[in-house]
């Protein structure tokens, strides 16, 4: 618990200093954010301000967790070192982090709201993915657990839906490029994406510490779960979770700084490792529910304009219908962010109830 404590303050006063030196660096720089010409006209005051600054929360989650760990090394006996789950989870934030550096370093120098064309973004996350999804499947421990498994889960494994290994690549790569989007799709107004991440994170937190308190490794007992690193997963969400708020408090509106898909990009990715890695995949699905309306939203207005050339809100991500409505965006972000407390409850219900029906409680 104390590491996991260590990993958000430490991500937190990593990130709420380190956030506005970037705003300084990029403004000097002109790292401008570039406003969709066809958006809410609102937004145009917007143009020019710093971008980016999804660096801040990654820097400060690596930092997080370094901290965590060096507070172990030297605090136990025995010491806990980074595990094969927490380094891939690491490493695939990371690479999803660097797509969107690019993408947002392109739109900067280009002077446009377009970076990576359609195809280097996908192939950018291809490989970031699969790299995630070979070494996943790989690095048992002495129960024979791998970082992830082949299965399909909910709250566990579900083992009659089993991908075997090369659905189980096709599988992550789906995930990983859906949960990346729908964050994307999310960033929009000041602070929606890092508020929202912040509390499905902090779901996580408890999730994963829940799943090392109730380990079939240390307990015999119904209900138990078999995660290869469950302690290690909540030391990152509660660093990610950290460095969100951290950014938060120079993002909320109206925001000094934008995450960019430097940041969007990259808490997409770590929400799907975690769920990989957690065996919840579809309890992310309700943890993480204002993502997925966002994205479906998305989908959509694309899928009905192409088959009748109407649309059915007046802006997609759905943040944007409201906005147009006449809603003030401090109100839209403020109850979206209520919708995103309610998803996490409810999941974070569901994720205890069926463990209370699995222990026979």
């Amino acid at each position: 618990m104390i590491s996991i404590l260590i990993a958000a303050a430490a991500a937190l006063f990593v990130s709420i200093l380190l956030t506005p030196y970037l705003i300084r660096v990029f403004s000097r720089q002109g790292f401008g954010q570039e406003i969709r010409e066809e958006g809410p006209q609102g937004h145009k005051a917007k143009r020019g301000t710093p971008t980016m600054g999804g660096v801040a929360i990654l820097v400060a989650m690596w930092a997080g967790y370094l901290a965590a760990h060096l507070y172990n090394r030297f605090s136990t006996p025995q010491g806990r070192e980074p595990s094969a789950s927490g380094l891939l989870v690491l490493l695939l934030t990371s690479g999803l982090g660097l797509v969107g550096f690019l993408d947002d370093f392109i739109k900067i120098r280009k002077q446009r709201n377009l970076g990576l064309n359609k195809t280097a973004k996908l192939v950018g996350q291809f490989v970031a993915t699969i790299a995630f999804a070979i070494l996943a499947t790989r690095f048992p421990d002495s129960r024979g657990l791998t970082p992830a498994s082949v299965n399909l889960s909910f709250v566990r494994d579900i083992a009659v839906v089993s991908f075997g290994i090369i659905g189980f690549i096709v599988f992550c790569y789906a995930a990983v490029s859906a949960w990346s989007n729908a964050v994307n799709f999310t960033d929009g107004l000041d602070g929606l994406a890092g508020g929202s991440s912040a509390m499905v994170l902090a779901t996580y937190t408890v999730v994963c510490f829940w799943q090392f308190r109730y380990d079939c490794k240390t307990l015999v007992l119904a209900g138990c779960y078999e995660v290869r690193d469950p302690l290690d997963l909540a030391v990152i969400a509660a660093a990610a979770m950290g460095g969100c708020l951290g950014f938060l408090w120079w993002n909320a509106a109206p925001a000094k700084i934008f995450m960019g898909d430097t940041g969007s990009l990259a808490l997409g990715g770590l929400v799907a490792g975690l769920s990989i890695t957690t065996r919840t995949e579809l309890l992310m699905i309700v943890i993480g529910g204002l993502f997925v309306v966002e994205m479906m939203s998305v989908v959509m207005q694309i899928a009905i304009f192409r088959a009748t050339r109407r649309r059915i809100f007046r802006m997609a991500p759905f943040h944007h219908h409201f906005e147009l409505a006449g809603w003030a965006e401090t109100t839209v972000i403020i109850r979206f962010w209520l919708l995103a407390g309610v998803c996490c409850m409810f999941g974070l219900g569901l994720f205890y109830s069926e463990w209370l029906t699995a222990s026979g409680g």
